[in-house]
C-alpha cells in the first residue's frame, strides 16, 4: 500500500518492464516458467511497490481459494510438525496458504474436513487419514478436486485425481525386527496401538519373526503416545518371562516402553533392547539414544505439496499416481546383541 491506495498489478508490471500477464503469472505459482531474471525484476517491484495481492478477488475471479489443506491426526506426535512445515514451505514459494487441520485421528472430524473440501474452503488436500480410503474421497475427485494421501501401506493407484506417497511399513517393519533377529534375539515383543500403521508394522513384525520360528508376543497400547508406551509396558512386565527386545511401533511409545522399564530398574540396552518408528527429534536425545527406522517427513511432506501443486497447475486431469518413498534403519545405543 501507498498512501492508503492499492497497488496494483499494472503498476508493478511498468516498474518490472514486464506485461501484466506475466506479473500474474509469478504471483499465481508459475515463477519457473519464465526467465529467472524476469522473476526477480517482478519480485524485486513487488517489494518496492509493496504489493499486497487481492486474494478475495482472486477467489471470485478464478474459483481458487489459494488455500491448501494440510490434514493430520496428532499435532501433538513430533512426526507431522516437520511434515507440515515442509508442506508450507513448497505451498508458499508456489502462491499457496496452508491451513493445518488436526483430526485426532477420529473418523468424524476425517470426514468434516471432506464437507469443508466440498464446500470450496480450499483448492486441495494433503492428508495423512486413518478411517477414510479412496471411496470416501471420490466425491472429490469428480469434483476435480485434487488429493495426495500420505500412506503406511503400498499403493497402486487409481481413476481418480488421488495420489499416494507411501512408506512400506511391512518391509520397514521386518527390516527392523530382522535386525534384531541377526542380534541374536528371539523373545522380540512388538507394541502397537489401534488404527494408523498398527497393522501394517505389526504384519512385518510377524513376517520377520515367522523366518526363525519365534513366537510372536504383541501388547496392545491405548495410543501412539509416551503414556501409551508406559501402559503397554506396565503389561509386559505382568509376564514374568521377559522378552529381549522390544519393537514399538512408533518412538514415542518406544520412549515410553524405555521410561516405564528404568523405572522398575532394568537397563536398556544391558537387560533389554528397545527400538521404535519414525526418527523423531527426541529419538536422538534420550539416554541411550532410540534406535528406530527414520521415513525422512519432511522429504514427503515437501514432495506430497509439490504433486498436489503439480496437479493443480496442470487442472486436476488424470487418474491418481502412486510414489514409493524411503525409509532408512537408523541403529542407536538402545539395542544390543543377545547376552552381550
Amino acid at each position: 500500500m501507498r498512501s492508503g491506495r492499492r497497488i496494483t498489478q499494472k503498476e508493478v508490471a511498468e516498474r518490472a518492464g514486464v506485461a501484466q500477464a506475466t506479473v500474474s503469472l509469478v504471483l499465481n505459482g508459475g515463477r519457473d516458467k519464465i526467465a529467472p531474471e524476469t522473476a526477480e525484476r517482478i519480485e524485486a517491484a513487488i517489494a518496492e511497490l509493496g504489493y499486497q495481492p487481492n486474494r478475495f478477488a482472486q477467489a471470485l475471479r478464478t474459483q481458487r481459494t489459494h488455500v491448501i489443506a494440510c490434514i493430520v491426526p496428532d499435532l501433538t506426535n513430533p512426526f507431522y510438525p516437520s511434515l507440515v512445515v515442509a508442506v508450507q514451505k513448497v505451498a508458499r514459494a508456489s502462491g499457496y496458504e496452508v491451513i493445518t487441520i488436526d483430526t485426532e485421528g477420529k473418523a468424524a472430524n476425517e470426514k468434516q474436513v471432506l464437507m469443508s473440501a466440498q464446500q470450496g474452503r480450499f483448492d486441495g488436500i494433503v492428508g495423512v487419514f486413518f478411517n477414510l480410503d479412496a471411496r470416501d474421497l471420490q466425491p472429490l475427485g469428480e469434483a476435480g478436486m485434487p488429493v495426495v494421501r500420505v500412506e503406511v501401506s503400498r499403493k497402486s493407484g487409481g481413476p481418480q485425481p488421488i495420489d499416494d506417497l507411501f512408506i512400506d511399513n511391512v518391509a520397514a517393519a521386518r527390516v527392523l525386527t530382522q535386525h534384531l533377529i541377526e542380534l541374536g534375539h528371539r523373545r522380540i515383543a512388538m507394541v502397537a496401538a489401534p488404527g494408523g500403521p498398527q497393522r501394517v508394522r505389526l504384519q512385518g513384525y510377524l513376517e520377520a519373526m515367522a523366518t526363525v520360528g519365534a513366537e510372536p508376543m504383541v501388547f496392545s497400547a491405548m495410543n501412539f503416545t509416551l503414556e501409551g508406551g508406559r501402559q503397554a509396558a506396565s503389561q509386559l512386565l505382568g509376564i514374568g518371562d521377559l522378552p529381549s527386545a522390544v519393537v514399538a511401533a512408533n518412538d514415542l511409545m518406544a520412549i515410553g516402553v524405555m521410561q516405564r522399564l528404568v523405572s522398575e530398574g532394568l537397563s536398556i540396552p544391558d537387560d533389554i533392547s528397545v527400538a521404535g518408528f519414525d526418527d523423531i527429534l527426541a529419538s536422538a536425545l534420550v539416554t541411550p539414544a532410540l534406535t528406530t527406522v527414520a521415513q525422512f517427513q519432511d522429504r514427503i511432506g515437501a514432495r506430497a505439496a509439490e504433486v498436489l501443486i503439480e496437479r493443480l497447475a496442470r487442472g486436476t486431469i488424470g487418474p491418481g499416481r502412486a510414489e514409493e518413498m524411503p525409509f532408512e534403519l537408523v541403529v542407536r545405543a538402545s539395542i544390543a546383541p543377545f547376552g552381550g
